[in-house]
C-alpha cells in the first residue's frame, strides 16, 4: 500500500425506514473517526467498507483499487478479498481455541505476506506473552479486545477497521486498551476508522473525523478544528462539547505536583504529568470546565487564567444556554455560559475576556501527541 491511501466512497443502502447516505473522499493516515450518536449509521458505514452489505449501490474504491462499482455494471469484491481488518464490539473469538491458537489461524490465513505484522511482532507489542496458553473464557475484558485487536493485524490488513471496541469496558480496563490502540499506525502502518459515540475517544485517538447524524455526513475534518465548532452541538452532544489543544511541557513544580505547559505563548499549571520537559502533549477541555470574565480575576483558587477574544457567540433559545468561541494562544477554546451571563456581561464577537480553567477539570485528559 502506498503512503496515505486514498479511500472514496459513495453509496446508499436501507434499512426499512432507516437510509444511510454518504459521499466522501479520505486521505488515510493515522486514525480517523467515524463519530455519531447511537443509530447515526456508523457501522452500517463500517459493514460496507468492508464487504458485509452486499446490497449496498455505489462506488468503493481503495488505494486505486475498485472493491465496488455502481450499476449497471456493478462490480463487487468479497471482504476476504479486500485486504481489511475488522474489530468488532465484542472480541468473537474462537471459544475452543487458546489465544495462541486464535493468533496462529489469523496469521495462517494472510495473504499479505509483506507486512511488519508476524506473530513474535504483535503478541510482544500487545504484552500478550502470559495469556498465550490461555483460552478466551478466562480473559478479562480489556484483554479480550486486546486478542481481538492482535488477531486482526495478524491477518495483515492494508485498512483496519473499528466498530466501538471499547463500548463494553469500563473506564479502567478502557484507559488500558487505549493506548495500544493509539499506536497501531505507527508501529504496524495501518491506518485506521475508528466508530465511536465517545469525544473522550475522538479526543484521545483520532487525528481526522467524521461526524453522522441520521445517515448523512454533517461534519468532517481535524479533530481540533471540527470538535471547536459550535453548530455541530446536537451532533457531538452539548454536555460533552470542547476542544483538543497542543502543548509543550515546559517543567515541573514537584512540591505541589503540578507541571506547567505552554499553549503557544499562554502558560497554564496542571496536575504532574509523567513527560519530559519539551514533549508535546494535547489536551482535551471541555466548554463546560471554562468560565469567562472580562476583568482579570484575582484572589482566586483557579490558577489558570488565560488572556482571549471573544470569536463567535450561538444562543439557544429554547434553553438558557450560549456556546461561545474564544481565540487564546495557540488556538481556539469553548465556553458554555448561560445567556444571561452573556448579556449582562456583553459577550460579544471581539471582545476581550479572560478564560478561567480548574487544573482538576484536566485530569484523565491530557496524553502525549503521537508522533
Amino acid at each position: 500500500m502506498s503512503d496515505d491511501a486514498v479511500l472514496s466512497f459513495r453509496f446508499r443502502l436501507s434499512h426499512g425506514a432507516f437510509q444511510v447516505a454518504l459521499a466522501h473522499d479520505m486521505r488515510l493516515a493515522g486514525i480517523t473517526a467515524l463519530f455519531g450518536h447511537s443509530g447515526s449509521g456508523k457501522t452500517t458505514v463500517l459493514r460496507v467498507l468492508a464487504g458485509l452489505e452486499s446490497r449496498a449501490d455505489g462506488h468503493i474504491a481503495f488505494d486505486g483499487a475498485v472493491w465496488q462499482g455502481e450499476q449497471p455494471r456493478r462490480s463487487f469484491v468479497p471482504p476476504h478479498e479486500r485486504a481489511v481488518g475488522y474489530v468488532f464490539q465484542d472480541a468473537r473469538l474462537f471459544p475452543h481455541l487458546t489465544v495462541a491458537g486464535n493468533l496462529a489461524f489469523a496469521e495462517s490465513r494472510s495473504r499479505n505476506r509483506a507486512a511488519v505484522s508476524n506473530f513474535e511482532t504483535v503478541v510482544g507489542r500487545f504484552d500478550l506473552e502470559p495469556l498465550l496458553e490461555r483460552r478466551p473464557e478466562s480473559l478479562s475484558g480489556g484483554e479480550l479486545q486486546r486478542v481481538a485487536v492482535a488477531r486482526a493485524l495478524l491477518a495483515r490488513p492494508r485498512l483496519l477497521l473499528m466498530d466501538e471496541p471499547l463500548s463494553a469496558l469500563d473506564t479502567p480496563r478502557k484507559a488500558e486498551i487505549l493506548p495500544y490502540i493509539a499506536r497501531l499506525p505507527e508501529q504496524f502502518g495501518v491506518p485506521v476508522i475508528y466508530v465511536t459515540h465517545s469525544v473522550d475517544e475522538v479526543a484521545y485517538l483520532a487525528d481526522e473525523m467524521i461526524v453522522l447524524s441520521k445517515g448523512r455526513k454533517v461534519a468532517d475534518g481535524p479533530v481540533g478544528e471540527t470538535l471547536a465548532r459550535l453548530d455541530l452541538g446536537p451532533a457531538t452532544g452539548r454536555f460533552e462539547a470542547g476542544v483538543v489543544l497542543k502543548a509543550t511541557v515546559v517543567g515541573h513544580d514537584t512540591e505541589y505536583r503540578l507541571t506547567r505547559l505552554d499553549l503557544g505563548g499562554a502558560q497554564i499549571e496542571v496536575p504532574m504529568l509523567d513527560a519530559a520537559p519539551g514533549a508535546r502533549v494535547r489536551m482535551r477541555l471541555r466548554a463546560r470546565d471554562v468560565i469567562l470574565a472580562t476583568k482579570r480575576p484575582e484572589q482566586l483558587s483557579s490558577r489558570n487564567i488565560i488572556e482571549g477574544r471573544i470569536v463567535e457567540v450561538v444562543e439557544e433559545p429554547s434553553t438558557p444556554f450560549a456556546e461561545t468561541l474564544v481565540e487564546i494562544p495557540g488556538g481556539l477554546i469553548r465556553a458554555r455560559l448561560t445567556r444571561r451571563s452573556v448579556a449582562d456581561l456583553g459577550i460579544a464577537p471581539g471582545v476581550a475576556v479572560f478564560a478561567l480553567v480548574k487544573s482538576i477539570s484536566l485530569v484523565g485528559g491530557i496524553i502525549a501527541v503521537k508522533s
